[in-house]
Order: structure tokens, then C-alpha cells, then sequence
């Protein structure tokens, strides 16, 4: 019997989510991370008595495409699952209804579901400084209920109800494609841990937008703050989600 989680979390907004909700457990855990392009996913088999905890950050709504492809190179064998889907509170549209149906093909058993609440990864006025102490315990109390769930070896041929739209709403990017500035240093991270290869290793301050997904974790991890999006798009695309993110949004668990 093994724990696993399987995260795609750029900035690492969804990665604390699951940590938190993980170590409730009390269990030793181990790590398949999506954000990983060298990585071969397909080398990755679930035994039947295994547990996982599959974990996306919403991207408008929807799976991201890059986690999706990868989890459905993971061969789930039967092996029970929840999923988690984490967004910047505004709204999860059909990302959870997707990953649902993104695990299943795998081959794995979704017996519970969680929406979650973390800092937005690019405007960081939403949700700021969350997940904060309320959602440290309402997530470590859903984790025991899925903990709970799972150890009584409940079989269901009926699939969990979740929200979300199929067919998913239209996939769109956000158009927000980080640069380099003149305090770059050339010194390779951000084209190391970029999750596409969008980014050149030879010249870091090329990026190519077609394969950029907008996920910012060169902007969060530039030791020289070096890399930046065009602020005037920023707050264009901020002001236009002020209503919606305006009041906190609470966490969901789906059992």
C-alpha cells in the first residue's frame, strides 16, 4: 500500500493545499510531480491498495492541458484517488468535472473531490495569504474523511457527483507571457523548471509563447526578480475579475 500525490502546482499554491491535507494523514507520502517535463509518466504504475491525491490549479476553468497529458500517462490500475482541484478565488467552472473524467480514463477510482482556495498566482490581491488558518482545518478535516472513506474499502459503481459542465467550457490562455529584463543574469533556473520548455536553455531570455501556459513559476522562482508579465495586462485582467473575487469563496468537499 502506497500514498501518493500527484501534483501539478507551478508556484505552489496547489502544492500547499495538498501538503497541508496530507499531513493529517500521519503517513508516509510520496511525490509524482507533473510540473516535471523530463520526467516519464508513463514508468508510473498504481497498485490496486494504493491511495493517491491527484491536484491541479485551475487554469480559466479547466484542467490545465500540460497536467492533463501527464496524468493520462500514469496508469492508475484500479487504485482509488481524490482529487483537488485549487483556484484563486473566482470560480473552478468545470475543472473538477474534468479531472474527474481525466483520472477515471486512467484507470483510477475518484471517491472524493476537493475544491480549495489559495493565493491567485498572478493577481495576488485575490486570495492573499490563503490557504490561511480556516482553511488549514477545514482541510485537515475533509483529508480525514477521505482518509476515513478509503480505509473502509467502499465500493460504489455509481460515479461521484461533482460539479462542472461536459462538454467543458472553451479552453483560453491568458495571454500573459513572462519576460526577461535587464537583470537577468542568463543564469538557466527559470528554463530548468519550466514546466513546457518554453523557455530556452541556451538563451533564457527567449521564450517561446505557443508553448508558455502562463503558470509564472519562472516570475516566482527568478533569484534576480528578473522576469516580469506587462503589469498594464495585469491589471486590465484584474479589474475585470474584481467582482467576481471580491468575497471569500469557501472550500468544498465532494464524498
Amino acid at each position: 500500500m502506497n500514498l501518493k500525490q500527484i501534483v501539478f502546482s507551478p508556484t505552489g499554491g496547489t502544492q500547499k493545499v495538498i501538503d497541508i491535507m496530507t499531513t493529517a494523514w500521519c503517513e508516509t507520502v510520496s511525490k509524482i510531480d507533473l510540473t516535471d517535463a523530463e520526467s516519464e509518466f508513463s514508468s508510473f504504475d498504481m497498485g490496486e491498495d494504493d491511495f493517491a491525491l491527484i491536484a491541479v490549479p485551475s487554469y480559466g476553468g479547466r484542467v490545465p492541458k500540460t497536467a492533463s497529458e501527464r496524468i493520462a500517462k500514469i496508469r492508475g490500475n484500479g487504485a482509488r484517488c481524490a482529487i483537488v482541484c485549487v483556484y484563486g478565488n473566482r470560480a473552478y467552472e468545470d475543472t473538477l468535472a474534468e479531472l474527474q473524467d481525466v483520472a477515471e480514463k486512467s484507470n483510477f477510482k475518484v471517491i472524493a473531490a476537493v475544491s480549495a482556495i489559495a493565493e491567485h498566482s498572478i493577481m495576488h490581491q485575490y486570495a492573499t495569504g490563503r490557504p490561511d488558518q480556516q482553511d488549514r482545518q477545514e482541510l485537515c478535516d475533509y483529508a480525514e474523511k477521505i482518509f476515513e472513506k478509503w480505509k473502509e474499502n467502499v465500493t460504489t459503481d455509481v460515479s461521484l457527483k461533482i460539479p462542472g459542465n461536459r462538454p467543458y467550457k472553451k479552453a483560453g490562455g491568458s495571454g500573459l507571457v513572462p519576460k526577461a529584463d535587464k537583470s537577468c543574469t542568463n543564469c538557466g533556473l527559470c528554463a530548468e523548471k519550466c514546466p513546457t520548455g518554453a523557455i530556452c536553455k541556451e538563451n533564457p531570455k527567449m521564450t517561446d509563447s505557443k508553448k508558455c501556459i502562463s503558470c509564472m513559476r519562472c516570475v516566482s522562482i527568478c533569484p534576480q526578480s528578473a522576469r516580469k508579465v506587462n503589469e498594464a495586462k495585469v491589471s486590465i485582467v484584474a479589474l475585470a475579475m474584481k467582482k467576481a473575487c471580491v468575497d471569500r469563496k469557501d472550500n468544498e468537499l465532494y464524498i
